[in-house]
């Protein structure tokens, strides 16, 4: 038996997320599920896309993964079921999915369009169900290409600099970037960067956001090797006045060829 972990912008006052458990329970009473969050924004593919591709990967190969987010995505829904990675996942043709695989999942099923006012506990819910009990991804649906395409903001890389943005703000105000270790390593060729994004420069990457003075800015790269810019102890998002989607840069000395002499 597999495992079914939940993420969802059903939030925790009412009493949506018990629904799909009830269904959950009704259909493999003892089936493990695990909540990764119900608190996305409401309808944010963005939020959700992060969260999700932040921690996936920590859960076993075959892990079904039951996506409630903004569950309709749009007048003529579609669900979907796909494989990513050796995990399966299955949502709301909202764009989600094909931002987590890059329009390319290596399987992907339509699951039956039902006519309910709840598709995450009457659609998505038996799909998760179904894969995590060992059943097959071809017995839900027509295999499809077909998907709500969507594509993740690229970054811009020159010799000496890259253009990133911000594409998340955590519970702390923490400002998560797209731009990568491994970018900074390749354009950096060796030298030290330096980070700048609202009025701020910032010389030097540290081990982790308290390495700095308390109130001070600082940059890290978190256990997913992704640039984070923060403050210790406060909200970098409220202090920087910074939000999804500003820019962030990290600039490099220009190298000067040095021509030897006759």
């Amino acid at each position: 038996m597999g495992l079914i972990t939940f993420l969802s912008d059903f939030g925790y006052r009412d009493h949506y997320v018990a629904a799909v458990k009830a269904r959950l329970l009704q259909l493999a009473p003892t089936q493990p599920v695990l909540d990764i969050t119900h608190a996305i924004e409401p309808f944010n593919i963005a939020h959700a896309l992060y969260v999700l591709n932040a921690v996936f990967r920590d859960f076993p190969p075959g892990t079904v993964h039951l996506l409630g987010v903004n569950d309709y995505g749009g007048p003529q829904p579609r669900w979907h079921a796909a494989l990513h990675e050796g995990h399966y996942f299955v949502a709301a043709d909202n764009g989600l999915i094909a931002l987590l695989t890059d329009s390319s999942p290596e399987e992907l099923v339509r699951l039956p369009a039902l006519p309910t006012p709840s598709p995450t506990r009457d659609v998505l819910a038996p799909a998760a169900v179904h894969l995590a009990q060992g059943g097959l991804l071809a017995d839900l649906g027509p295999a499809t290409t077909e998907l709500n395409q969507k594509v993740n903001r690229q970054l811009r890389l020159q010799d000496n600099r890259i253009t990133g943005h911000v594409v998340h703000i955590d519970h702390y105000g923490n400002l998560i970037t797209n731009i990568s270790r491994t970018a900074v390593e390749v354009i950096g060729r060796g030298r030290v960067g330096s980070v700048h994004f609202a009025r701020e420069t910032i010389r030097d990457i540290l081990p982790h956001f308290q390495a700095a003075d308390p109130g001070d800015a600082v940059c890290i790269f978190n256990s997913q090797d992704i640039l984070c810019i923060g403050i210790n102890q406060g909200n970098a998002a409220e202090l920087l006045g910074l939000y999804f989607d500003s820019q962030v840069d990290v600039r490099f000395p220009v190298e000067v060829e040095v021509s030897a002499k006759s």
